[in-house]
């Protein structure tokens, strides 16, 4: 093991995600008070429940970051906007958003910044940081490769792999996306400057895959199994 892990870079590497649409509010507030009791970067939550999260989680030295346009990223620019400056005034430290996917397929190219840009400058206005999601499963390479050029002129904070629920129908009819690829990861890596991070969203379960996707240059993970992964770091010995 590098010896530049350490259980608590673990842990801030980690959004704990608490974002299935059968969450009741007594599960985000257990799981807000997992987040904390593992100090990992943020919880990532629901709109509505930010305020919730953010009175929890009050000077824990974790963050608050609710997701806009979630999953699908097809809200108005303007709804978009709104949304950001609601869960910024309820607390919210950073953003998560969806780009229009369609928008994005179909080469609409000014439409996809003029909409990351105006939430970005939402968040920003109200001292968030924004991530963007690309929901890679449904996108070629040529498509990554011209969003990082697009979030780097833009200069956003993060750009991110996927949501977790960008289902595609695969040959057999069933269900099922492959999230943050070590492919894609790597390709939007080099396809933007050092001063955007990298988070990896869809596939990271275990504390293996979080030091995979470190080495790839991953900065931030979302996960659901953050209790695994920090107990398995501590079962191996790191501090």
């Amino acid at each position: 093991m590098s010896a530049d892990v350490t259980l608590a870079g673990i842990a801030k590497m980690i959004d704990h995600s608490l974002l299935h649409p059968t969450m009741t509010d007594k599960d985000i507030q257990s799981g807000c008070e997992l987040a904390k009791k593992y100090r990992v970067a943020t919880a990532c939550v629901k709109p509505y429940a930010t305020a919730m999260a953010a009175k929890i989680l009050a000077g824990s030295g974790v963050g608050v970051c609710p997701v806009v346009a979630f999953p699908h990223g097809n809200s108005p620019t303007a709804i978009k906007v709104r949304e950001t400056e609601h869960v910024v005034r309820d607390g919210a430290c950073e953003v998560d958003m969806v780009i229009n996917v369609g928008k994005a397929l179909g080469g609409d190219w000014d439409y996809v910044a003029s909409d990351i840009k105006a939430v970005n400058d939402a968040a920003v206005s109200g001292r968030a940081i924004l991530k963007v999601i690309f929901e890679t499963d449904y996108l070629q390479d040529e498509h990554i490769i011209r969003l990082c050029k697009i979030c780097s002129e833009i200069r956003v904070a993060f750009v991110k792999t996927s949501t977790g629920y960008g289902f595609v129908k695969q040959a057999d009819g069933n269900y099922n996306y492959k999230g943050a690829t070590d492919h894609n990861l790597a390709l939007m890596r080099k396809n933007c400057p050092a001063g955007i991070q990298i988070k990896a969203a869809g596939g990271v379960r275990t504390l293996d895959d979080l030091l995979r996707v470190r080495t790839l240059g991953v900065s931030r993970i979302g996960a659901t199994a953050t209790q695994a992964i920090i107990e398995e770091a501590q079962k191996r010995g790191i501090k």
